[in-house]
């Protein structure tokens, strides 16, 4: 598979990585056995790029990732994330404070059976804390060799210029698919800065994979049966919206995942993409998808399709990211 860099610290990776989060959290009960073989085969797939966090498990994802990954971990590039509270005491429910990114990256450096962390995410921007506090501590981190590169996730313009004055900040995570185009209004501080971006989600939380089904069908342990987009009334819209993108997708022998993922590669070298599976078929299927190419009618007739994103907010109100 083609590499992309992100950022301009040296980090470099497979055009689509691989989103771990659904091995163990948010989407039904989790499946270490199939999640394992979905990693591996997406390794002998040209995948370089995988990621997990602290949050998916409280380091269950974590072990699973490295467990998968230790007979080639020179070959590929982890990345895992601190910033939430399970204490239940921080306003919130987020923590980055210094002492507890200390604590959680040695935690993770255990869980996942590496020296080192490649990519460091804060998952969420902690109000509490100021932003150069948390880039200095990541500084501290990687002078110490035990983390590569820093990242932030669902950061706004103001954090991600503080943070990336005290230590550069070589790629920003945020949910963005064909579903989902708040982000783009942070592309240029990100392309001034030279930031690489990861975008999460890459397929609707699975409706772009042309199989989705109303939310009340989803077990309760799955985010679809509460989704906005797959509820009564949006549902229906994204589901029509859908069915005349596989049109598109057909004429081009793709799927609508495959044609979802190409438009997200085709809106800039320096973003990657990172869905995830348990399903070997449905990794493969998505691996495809980066040799396929978009030309300017395919995007005309995307954009007509799907001129401003999905129909549902991606988060109920209170969980809303704030980007600051």
């Amino acid at each position: 598979m083609r590499k992309r860099i992100l950022g301009q610290q040296g980090l470099t990776v497979s055009a689509l990585g691989y989103g771990a989060m659904g091995i163990s959290l948010a989407y039904g009960p989790s499946d270490e056995k199939d999640g394992i073989a979905a990693i591996r085969r997406a390794h002998e797939l040209g995948v370089t790029f995988f990621d997990t966090a602290e949050l998916y498990g409280r380091g269950h994802n974590e072990r699973i990732v490295g467990a998968a990954l230790a007979p080639v971990r020179d070959e590929v590039v982890i990345a895992t994330k601190f910033g939430f509270d399970f204490t239940g005491t921080r306003e919130g429910g987020v923590d980055s404070r210094p002492e507890h990114i200390r604590e959680v990256v040695d935690n993770s450096l255990r869980y996942l059976g590496v020296d080192v962390i490649d990519v460091l995410y804060q998952h969420r921007v902690d109000p509490s804390v100021p932003i150069e506090d948390v880039a200095g501590t990541v500084k501290e981190l990687v002078e110490a060799g035990k983390v590569r590169f820093f990242g932030l996730s669902e950061a706004g313009a103001s954090t991600i210029r503080r943070a990336h004055a005290v230590l550069p900040v070589s790629v920003l995570q945020t949910e963005y698919s064909l579903f989902e185009r708040d982000v783009e209004t942070l592309f240029p501080v990100l392309r001034e800065l030279g930031i690489g971006f990861v975008a999460y989600s890459p397929l609707g939380r699975g409706f772009l994979t042309g199989q989705a089904k109303p939310g009340a069908e989803y077990d309760e342990t799955d985010m679809r049966s509460w989704d906005a987009r797959f509820q009564p009334g949006n549902y229906e819209k994204n589901l029509e919206a859908t069915e005349r993108l596989g049109e598109l997708a057909a004429a081009k022998g793709a799927t609508v995942a495959q044609l979802a993922l190409a438009w997200l590669l085709a809106q800039g070298d320096d973003i990657v993409p990172i869905p995830g599976t348990r399903s070997v078929r449905r990794l493969e299927e998505n691996v495809a998808a980066a040799d396929i190419e978009l030309d300017d009618s395919d995007l005309a007739r995307v954009a007509e399709i799907l001129p401003h994103g999905g129909f549902g907010a991606r988060y109920p109100e209170g969980m809303l990211p704030s980007w600051e």
